[in-house]
């Protein structure tokens, strides 16, 4: 399960741009965690886009509202389960998080006012369905690579 919160000043993105972000930042997250491109794994993921009035955000200490045109900050969520994310792994979904929005919005490159934070969430600690899930009953799914299962097995010392 992963939940992707992206925080944008209103009207930064529009319906198309994300249409587009739902399943690019999906597929960001999903291919490193699972290992493979596995569009069955997607119905685990969320994406929320969460829209703020420009006087209700900043940038350098400034109100978006007072800084100009040009100034647009954007804060990127993502929230994991607890798994195989050793730094590279995490490192490998950052950048392509921060890709996919710059491609999203016609940008050649990421802006400097984008941060992308990542949060593991601890085993024990989600829950859906009304009960704790957990990433070890997901790996017999053949949504996992191989590798990738045994990483996640090894990192949870299952």
């Amino acid at each position: 399960m992963t939940v992707i919160t992206v925080n944008s000043p209103k009207g930064r993105l529009g319906p198309e741009q994300r249409r587009t972000l739902a399943e690019t930042l999906t597929d960001a997250v999903l291919v490193p965690e699972v290992g493979q491109f596995a569009p069955s794994a997607r119905a685990g993921f969320q994406v929320h886009f969460t829209e703020r009035e420009p006087d209700m955000m900043a940038i350098g200490g400034r109100l978006l509202a007072d800084a100009g045109p040009d100034a647009g900050a954007m804060v990127i969520d993502v929230t994991v389960m607890d798994g195989d994310w050793r730094r590279e792994v995490r490192t490998e979904v950052i950048e392509r998080v921060l890709a996919a929005l710059a491609d999203a919005v016609g940008l050649p490159e990421p802006s400097p006012a984008w941060w992308v934070t990542f949060r593991v969430i601890d085993e024990g600690s989600w829950g859906s369905r009304g009960t704790v899930l957990s990433v070890l009953s997901l790996l017999d799914t053949g949504v996992f690579t191989e590798e990738k299962a045994d990483a996640v097995r090894t990192a949870l010392g299952a």
